[in-house]
Order: structure tokens, then C-alpha cells, then sequence
């Protein structure tokens, strides 16, 4: 058997470093603010897509009527996945938004879409 093999015989293969293509890139959390900042990022293929970092606005479903209204979302209220994102005012995906109409629940990923869908909470 030769240095730096197995008991089998094959060998033992180092670890290899991350390339480029297989990097992440920075978190993105979408915060509740006063204005709305989107930003567009270069995907696989060229492709282009948009991502908000700051947010105050809300496309709101009524399940009821099936209308749907853009409006001001006033405060986030409960993070089910992590309680300290409420405490910040981030927003994402399953969050409950206190917003003009009431209360709702995020529907989408904003940080992925560049827009917050939301669907009215019965109360």
C-alpha cells in the first residue's frame, strides 16, 4: 500500500476550493422604510432581476372580493421562522404585516421579487 491511500487502495482526494460559479452572495433582508429602493442583479445566463432592500408598500389580496389594492404597510408584527426579525422590521416570506386594510401575511420572498404580495388575515 502506498503513502496517503486507503485500505482499499483508492485514494484519498483533498479538498477542493469554492470556484467563482459556486460562491453566494450577500444576504438581503428587506426592510420596512419610507421610501422603496430596488436593485437589479445580473443572473446565470444574463438574465436580469430585480431586488428590494427597502420596502413601504404592500400588493394586498382580499380572498374574499379576489381584489387586490397597493398599500402602506404600517408596522410587521410577527416573524413565525425567526422572532427577531419582527423586532426589525424585516420583511419576508410568512411574516404578518399590520398594513391599512388590516392584518396580512407575506405570500412571496421580496428579496427574490422586488415586490411584497400579501393575502388578508380573517380576523
Amino acid at each position: 500500500m502506498g503513502y496517503g491511500r486507503k485500505i482499499t487502495g483508492g485514494k484519498y482526494h483533498k479538498f477542493k476550493k469554492k470556484k467563482k460559479h459556486s460562491l453566494s452572495r450577500d444576504e438581503r433582508k428587506v426592510k420596512l422604510s419610507e421610501t422603496t429602493k430596488q436593485k437589479t442583479i445580473r443572473g446565470i445566463g444574463g438574465n436580469f432581476k430585480k431586488v428590494l432592500l427597502l420596502a413601504q408598500t404592500a400588493n394586498v389580496t382580499d380572498s374574499k372580493t379576489k381584489k387586490t389594492k397597493k398599500v402602506k404597510i404600517k408596522n410587521v408584527l410577527e416573524t413565525p421562522s425567526n422572532r427577531f426579525l419582527a423586532r426589525q422590521n424585516i420583511l419576508i416570506k410568512s411574516a404578518i404585516i399590520e398594513t391599512e386594510l388590516g392584518k396580512a401575511k407575506i405570500t412571496n420572498r421580496p428579496s427574490q421579487e422586488g415586490m411584497v404580495q400579501a393575502v388578508l388575515i380573517k380576523e
